[in-house]
């Protein structure tokens, strides 16, 4: 009886240790899950092959290609890691940032901008080598003040409508608003392309769409605010399987 005992105790311990993690994935309908799996069907790949030419292509004469500091396989694992911390600017930057950042550096072209699709192809098709790996946040002290902002963000009630990211994407998941499915939030997929924009977008352009849902005054594109929250959510998501460039509604 004792040995059943703790054969039962073991078991509730594993249960209740199991993770109940949920990829937006997984509360699609069957057709749009279809539309992801398929590289044919998924408009999202148009982005990443766009990306691929951008890699391929000097920025101008005088100047190399992405591909010639870097093959597309030594970016397998990259975007696991972003937002990462950059030494010389001394804060974490996210993996548009990191390219812009590597424009500026190295190419000595100027940065593309946010949200134009000359960026999100590049960041879709470095993200795409990683598509399959695990989310790996990385260890690094020097991120832990950013990752503790960015999480007290996340648990902040925000705008008009008093709202947090937690209360809808950790305490409300699973239930519906407005007819659609909470999901949990996880950012394990971007860039994406939501069929809502009929068009692929970046994680910031997510998150600016909540906080106007909440009637909060939006960050702009790369503030410092908005990368912290990316770092928490990696942080959150740790382990997820990247499925970029992911489709959702």
């Amino acid at each position: 009886m004792r040995l059943a005992a703790l054969l039962f105790a073991f078991i509730a311990t594993a249960v209740c240790a199991q993770d109940t993690r949920r990829s937006g994935f997984e509360d699609m309908s069957r057709e749009t899950q279809a539309m992801q799996r398929d590289d044919l069907q998924n408009p999202g790949m148009l982005w990443v092959q766009e990306g691929a030419a951008l890699w391929a292509r000097p920025p101008s004469s005088e100047r190399q290609a992405c591909s010639g500091c870097h093959t597309a396989a030594s970016m397998q694992g990259v975007a696991a890691r972003y937002p990462a911390f950059d030494a010389v600017l001394q804060r974490p930057v996210n993996l548009p940032q990191r390219i812009n950042l590597c424009r500026e550096r190295q190419q000595k072209t100027p940065p593309l901008a946010y949200e134009s699709n000359a960026l999100l192809a590049l960041e879709s098709f470095v993200a795409h080598q990683s598509r399959g790996l695990p989310v790996a946040p990385p260890d690094d002290a020097r991120l832990q003040p950013h990752r503790e902002r960015g999480e007290a963000m996340y648990r902040q009630r925000l705008g008009q409508l008093d709202l947090s990211c937690a209360q809808c994407h950790d305490q409300r998941a699973g239930l519906r608003l407005g007819g659609n499915r909470i999901p949990q939030g996880h950012a394990n997929g971007y860039p994406l392309y939501r069929l809502e924009w009929q068009s692929l977008g970046s994680l910031q352009r997510r998150l600016r769409n909540c906080l106007t849902g909440v009637r909060a005054e939006p960050y702009p594109y790369g503030d410092m605010a908005l990368v912290e929250l990316e770092l928490y959510l990696a942080t959150r998501g740790r382990g997820m399987t990247i499925e970029t460039p992911a489709v959702r509604p």
